[in-house]
């Protein structure tokens, strides 16, 4: 039998996946998790073969979580199961470890046959998503960038954001102007809707 972490943050969707994979012949969910912490416990606890793992969870994304596993369960492979079909996510994936990674939009019967290949050591990619990922290039952000954009998702001012990253203003603006100037847009609003949308975030 396959062991299964399933890390899902709405509960009717984990329930759903859980019922439709455990009828899988050799299939077994051993730990269900809502969030990215509660998925590290349950991994460690339950020692999974493989862990299918949504993307967006609060407590650490499906992504953090991926490489924390990496590191304290080497033996379990990764899945990523996302809504998101991003290209930026796909590449950090790939970079946290994660054998595979598929969009929600697909069949079961598809979900369960990339669990099963994604053990043997497969890379299992949603193709579209491959060919989008080859074509939107590497993610151009300098990790400081990102974490100005982020802070500038939900509109926080320049000085919030100085704050919250114990950061100058002027040099605030100064990433803020290279993530604007790297994402092509005209603001910063502009440029975290972009940088989020290829995943870079």
């Amino acid at each position: 039998m396959i062991r299964l972490l399933l890390a899902e943050d709405q509960g009717m969707m984990r329930g759903a996946l859980a019922l439709l994979l455990n009828l899988e012949p050799d299939i077994e969910v051993v730990a269900e998790a809502g969030t990215g912490e509660q998925a590290v416990a349950a991994a460690l606890r339950a020692r999974p073969d493989v862990a299918l793992l949504d993307i967006e969870m609060p407590d650490g994304s499906g992504l953090d979580t991926a490489a924390v596993l990496r590191e304290r369960l080497p033996s379990c492979r990764v899945l990523i199961l996302t809504t998101f079909g991003r290209p930026g996510y796909l590449r950090r994936a790939m970079e946290a470890g994660a054998g595979g990674f598929l969009v929600k939009d697909g069949p079961v019967q598809e979900l369960a046959s990339a669990v099963r290949r994604v053990l043997a050591g497969e890379q299992v990619i949603d193709p579209a998503l491959a060919a989008a990922a080859l074509s939107a290039g590497p993610n151009p952000l300098t990790e400081r960038e990102r974490d100005v954009l982020t802070g500038a998702v939900d509109g926080a001012t320049v000085a919030d954001i100085a704050a919250r990253l114990h950061l100058s203003e002027s040099t605030v603006r100064n990433y803020l102007s290279a993530a604007i100037g790297k994402t092509g847009t005209r603001n910063r609003i502009e440029a975290a809707r972009t940088a989020r949308a290829n995943g870079w975030l």
